[in-house]
């Protein structure tokens, strides 16, 4: 029961393989030549965007490096410059559906929690569509010396300020 209720919240695990992840991922896809599964909203020559296809949010875009990246914890500080041009894209892209600053969410799911292993920035307009829905993108402040309590999202800000430091992002407090 309960994992039934994980996969319905967090969706279900994709598989994770070892060989050439590029050509197994599902969201490599949106950037390949079998492009008609995926609304694409935004693409540039490293990034593409597109909606989710279990929104959450009343907008709910997914955005994505053309580079496949397994996840949040794969990244270190020097990947601080993509990180910020993410959020400048999602902000841009928030900007075309005229959502006011205070109606947006960006962030990451942090693995194990995460559906799909290729990095992707989810960029949000709220309200969520229910309640449910909010239960998955958790805001954590941190304290002490933390930029982000335990949680198993990071904001796009919390995970650019953890790697700033030389830290990973990582569901403990970091």
């Amino acid at each position: 029961m309960f994992q039934k209720l994980f996969h319905w919240i967090v969706g279900k695990p994709q598989p994770h393989y070892q060989l050439d992840n590029s050509q197994l991922c599902i969201f490599c896809r949106a950037y390949s030549t079998n492009r008609s599964d995926f609304d694409i909203v935004w693409e540039d020559e490293v990034f593409v965007a597109f909606r989710d296809i279990r929104p959450s949010a009343q907008d709910h875009i997914q955005l994505i490096p053309k580079t496949h990246i397994e996840s949040i914890r794969k990244l270190s500080q020097k990947d601080v410059n993509m990180l910020r041009r993410m959020e400048e894209i999602g902000h841009s892209i928030l900007d075309t559906f005229n959502v006011p600053v205070s109606k947006r969410k960006m962030g990451f799911h942090i693995p194990p929690f995460n559906s799909i292993h290729h990095l992707h920035l989810h960029v949000q307009s709220l309200p969520y569509i229910s309640p449910i829905h909010r239960l998955k993108y958790p805001f954590v402040r941190g304290f002490g010396g933390y930029e982000k309590g335990f949680s198993w999202f990071a904001e796009i800000g919390q995970a650019i300020r953890i790697l700033e430091k030389g830290h990973r992002v990582t569901v403990a407090p970091c």
